[in-house]
């Protein structure tokens, strides 16, 4: 079967990658309670159909932090992207690139920044704060010299959520023996995987932090060194430090409350990404969804307001631009894609994404994204 919608490459990817790859990209914290809203609160919103519109002219384009976008939606950054498909950071920045979208790449990527950058189009660079301030500093540096045009500054993360499903999977916390067997036996029972990414997607380290990480050699590695080195005394003064090194546009990632947006725009930050982290932190939050209005009218004419979490289709996409965000990002649907065929399997639902947000627009009486609106959704359901 080949797949339609983002579920179909979901589906995909669960079939090809060994079940502690599939549960990582899949899964969310404790009860995954934040991870369900996120998708049905998108689902519950409904949009309003006006017909007898001329819609001969339809634009998806927008401008923003000095790039034109060929759509309001961009590739959020995924961890270990590299171990989905072969190189798969690169993969995924290729596929982003012929459709006219960003891509933000991870520090936490199998792929560095310089690799990724090679493909033609240096991608967004996704930053977390790091204790080692030297190391932060190399960083951002490799991102400049890499021609990185924007910074994701991840807010979100002063430590790892307790993700169950990674437990169960054999993901984190598997050791010894056991834990080997296990990680040995997904792996050989998954052959088109273990070809494509075990044996050819070499090296499976975290390029950006290879160097620091010099004890990797298996996931509970970069996992334990993530737990050591993310710093959970940042506050915003912290920003300074980084906009000492970094003069192109911060975009700070996981914002869900207006007091914190407004510390944002306080701190000098060009955008914000309002976001939960996918449902991956703290449990029992607000879907992105139902925090992006109150964050839009706190902050909205001061920044650039852009949403992640729980978006699976075009639909999703114009009723975040409705309610006021500027594009939207996706994680996990790139994420299935990539799992599911890598490249070319990314570029299709791209384009799907981008014939359901036309049907949508054509279907509400919307010729141009920049437009959006409230009046786009029926408030009467």
């Amino acid at each position: 079967m080949q797949p339609v919608s983002v579920s179909d490459y979901r589906e995909g990817a669960r079939r090809r990658l060994p079940p502690m790859f599939f549960e990582y990209i899949d899964g969310g914290s404790y009860a995954e309670v934040t991870l369900k809203r996120n998708v049905e609160d998108l689902e519950a919103i409904a949009l309003r159909q006006l017909v007898m519109r001329d819609m001969t002219r339809i634009s998806t384009e927008v401008q923003t932090l000095g790039q034109t976008l060929s759509m309001p939606l961009g590739l959020a950054p995924v961890g270990m992207a590299g171990m989905y498909g072969r190189r798969g950071e690169t993969q995924a920045a290729r596929a982003a690139a012929s459709a006219g979208v960003p891509f933000c790449l991870s520090t936490v990527g199998v792929c560095s920044v310089e690799e990724v950058a090679a493909t033609g189009t240096a991608p967004w660079f996704q930053l977390y704060m790091l204790k080692d301030r030297g190391y932060m500093r190399e960083l951002l540096g490799r991102a400049k010299a890499a021609g990185c045009p924007v910074l994701v500054f991840t807010v979100d993360l002063p430590l790892p959520g307790a993700r169950y499903r990674d437990v169960r999977s054999g993901f984190s916390g598997a050791t010894g023996l056991s834990g080997l067997l296990n990680t040995g036996w997904q792996g050989a029972t998954h052959l088109d995987w273990f070809w494509d990414v075990f044996v050819n997607g070499k090296p499976h380290t975290l390029g950006n932090v290879q160097s620091a990480v010099t004890e990797g050699r298996r996931v509970n590695d970069f996992l334990g060194w993530i737990a050591r080195n993310f710093d959970r005394s940042v506050t915003w003064k912290d920003l300074d430090f980084v906009r000492e090194i970094w003069d192109g546009p911060i975009v700070i990632k996981g914002v869900l409350d207006p007091v914190d947006a407004r510390e944002a725009v306080k701190a000098g930050a060009q955008g914000l990404v309002v976001s939960n982290h996918g449902g991956r932190q703290l449990d029992g939050v607000k879907s992105s969804i139902s925090a992006l209005p109150r964050i839009v009218d706190a902050v909205g004419g001061d920044l650039e307001v852009f949403m992640d979490g729980g978006v699976r289709s075009g639909l999703d996409v114009l009723k975040a631009l409705a309610l006021g965000a500027k594009a939207c990002f996706i994680g996990r649907p790139w994420a299935y894609a990539l799992g599911a065929g890598g490249e070319k399997m990314i570029a299709k639902m791209l384009g799907t994404l981008r014939s359901e947000l036309v049907t949508a627009m054509i279907l509400t009486g919307c010729d141009d994204v920049r437009q959006a609106n409230k009046a786009l959704l029926d408030v009467t359901t």
